[in-house]
């Protein structure tokens, strides 16, 4: 584990401890988060990002906006729990473990049959238990993935999906983590991940922090690569999964997963049950961020861009469940996704 992605500081009240990932790699800079307008602004501008730690992050979120809540009956309570939920669901729309960490969250103030102090008590430790299971699932989804990495393998990833996106051996690094840790020689090639540059800023530099062999590519050199044979299997994450298996994930996985089918190459998806959403059949109901022109125009400052052109900034695309060899979760391996496999999943993790 190269990193502390996000952490609680001090009892209640306390604060979040995270680091900010848009100064990454140049600065390793941790900020502290003291208010839910804080941790707002940090989920929006990812200084935090990656669907597991956006969900840790909301939960933590959520303290902030009611810890100092003192002597109020439970009806007070539960209303503002209930509005600080509403404020920070709105700071990002496709990641769905930002909405399941604060319906969680929602779920367990209003069953708790106490006063209002006792209800932030019991959020307090509902938090901590998000906080707990990410780390725990991170280890079963990396153990689950490993075995299907042999000695020698190479793996291309696209984006970040490691450590730094949850709060512990990340999704789709975790796989390699373990193998790492089993004795086993695992390569990467990391694409850097247009416009923002997850897998060049986040990704290189956490693997490279681990002593991991990566190797950084653009991401139009990932056809290249596979063509050449340097490629075993491909392993991304997701931020939102639908009940058929179309996994949505950041821009330009569709392309990678196209690629990979055409040159024979094992696409997987490695993900929590948290990540899947029940209430979507199918991932044309996946709801697409759109981000900012400047990132595209002048990212980092430098434009690239003509003033004035029209610029498209989709951040996620969706990727079929037919091109999809498996999905890795923490009850096992979903293999050739379909509606009737992914509910079976969702079952045995008590999700339906």
């Amino acid at each position: 584990m190269p990193v502390a992605t996000l952490v609680w500081e001090g009892g209640r009240p306390g604060h979040v401890r995270l680091i900010d990932q848009t100064l990454l790699p140049t600065q390793y800079v941790v900020v502290d988060v003291r208010t839910v307008e804080h941790m707002f602004d940090a989920i929006r501008r990812l200084v935090v990002r990656g669907a597991p730690a956006i969900g840790v992050a909301a939960g933590f979120g959520l303290l902030l906006g009611v810890q100092h809540l003192d002597e109020r009956d439970r009806d007070d309570t539960l209303g503002r729990v209930r509005e600080t939920a509403a404020y920070l669901a709105k700071a990002r729309p496709t990641a769905v473990n930002l909405f399941w960490a604060l319906e969680r969250m929602v779920r367990r103030a209003t069953r708790d049959h106490a006063s209002g102090d006792g209800i932030i008590d019991g959020l307090f430790a509902e938090a901590r238990a998000i906080f707990e299971e990410d780390k725990a699932i991170c280890r079963k989804i990396g153990a689950v993935g490993a075995e299907l990495l042999r000695d020698g393998a190479t793996v291309l990833t696209h984006c970040n999906a490691g450590g730094l996106a949850t709060v512990d051996y990340g999704t789709a690094l975790a796989p390699i983590y373990v193998a790492a840790d089993q004795g086993k020689r695992v390569a990467v090639f990391a694409d850097e991940t247009r416009p923002l540059l997850q897998g060049s800023r986040l990704t290189a530099w956490e693997l490279h922090q681990s002593g991991i062999d990566v190797t950084l590519i653009t991401d139009n050199m990932a056809a290249r690569v596979m063509f050449e044979g340097r490629i075993d299997a491909v392993f991304v994450g997701a931020d939102r999964i639908a009940r058929n298996g179309d996994v949505a994930n950041k821009i330009g996985t569709y392309g990678v997963a196209v690629l990979a089918r055409e040159h024979g190459i094992p696409f997987y998806v490695c993900a929590p049950l948290s990540t899947f959403d029940p209430a979507i059949s199918t991932g044309d109901e996946i709801p697409i961020e759109q981000r900012g022109a400047e990132e595209v125009a002048c990212g980092f400052g430098t434009r690239t861009a003509p003033e004035g052109v029209k610029i498209y900034n989709p951040a996620f695309d969706v990727t079929p469940a037919r091109l999809v060899t498996g999905i890795v979760t923490e009850v096992g391996l979903i293999e050739r996704p379909s509606r009737a496999r992914v509910e079976a999943a969702l079952r045995a993790g008590g999700r339906i």
